[in-house]
């Protein structure tokens, strides 16, 4: 297990990085059209509300033996449901994973949706069908927030928490991380958009979610094959550990055995010539 979540751990990484020049590219489009809008007030995925029920997804996996990656995960959620709770808002539980959906059940969650089975090898059609799940509950007004919880894979060994907020779609998404030269402003020109500005807007920010979702889907992925790897050679690793104490400990046992059985022998010898 550990050799093959080894394997499944370096492609994992792999698209996860041919997957960033398609995000910042995504991201640089967005900008730049909401720079030539003249207003988003009236896209749906962009109204901010009153918070009174909050989406709270969290990304598990569909198999244990992968240490606390699981674990952490549905921890973190519980306390943003409490957290919740505690503002007077009401929670409701869209879920990935078998974990996380088996866990939510058997404490009598009631549980929206749940998606399983493609955990450790998620496609982009999996983010999109989440992604339009989550828009839908958004647009139609049956929840005013929408948290995505997953582990972000930082190395085999660390695999960090991240809650996210997917819905409403932050401003800052719409904006430019890096302050550009006046010349580089300059060269991005004055360009004429058909359709209109606000309707390409319209039409990228669905495809900016599900970008957002399938990002997360891959760290995961990487996350829980790198948390199983880890976890498969600690669990080796205490396996021949135990092995060799236990050996001793049988050969030692013998050893007295075989001991005790010569002084027998030699005694009822003694006792027959004396």
């Amino acid at each position: 297990m550990e050799l093959v979540a080894s394997a499944r751990l370096r492609r994992a990484q792999e698209r996860i990085e041919a997957m960033r020049p398609y995000a910042d590219r995504m991201l640089e489009l967005m900008a730049g059209t909401a720079r030539a809008s003249a207003s988003v007030r009236g896209l749906p995925l962009l109204q901010r509300r009153d918070v009174h029920s909050a989406a709270i997804v969290p990304v598990t996996g569909d198999r244990g033996l992968a240490g606390a990656f699981n674990a952490q995960i549905l921890r973190r959620a519980f306390a943003l449901e409490r957290e919740a709770r505690g503002e007077g808002q009401r929670a409701r539980w869209v879920v990935v994973g078998k974990k996380g959906r088996s866990s939510l059940r058997f404490r009598r969650y009631d549980v929206d949706e749940a998606w399983v089975d493609f955990t450790d090898r998620p496609a982009y059609s999996d983010a999109a069908a989440i992604a339009n799940k989550l828009a839908e509950l958004y647009t139609e007004r049956e929840v005013d927030r929408v948290v995505i919880v997953y582990n972000h894979y930082e190395s085999p060994l660390t695999q960090r928490v991240v809650v996210e907020d997917v819905l409403p779609i932050p401003r800052t998404a719409l904006e430019d991380e890096e302050e550009k030269t006046p010349y580089e402003i300059a060269l991005e020109g004055d360009f004429i958009y058909e359709p209109e500005p606000e309707e390409i807007l319209k039409r990228l920010l669905p495809t900016y979610l599900e970008t957002s979702i399938y990002r997360a889907l891959l760290e995961s992925a990487a996350s829980e094959h790198g948390a199983r790897m880890t976890a498969m050679r600690n669990a080796s690793k205490n396996a021949a550990e135990l092995i060799e104490s236990l050996t001793l400990q049988m050969n030692r046992a013998r050893q007295a055995e075989i001991t005790q059985e010569i002084l027998e022998v030699v005694a009822g010898a003694d006792a027959l010539t004396g």
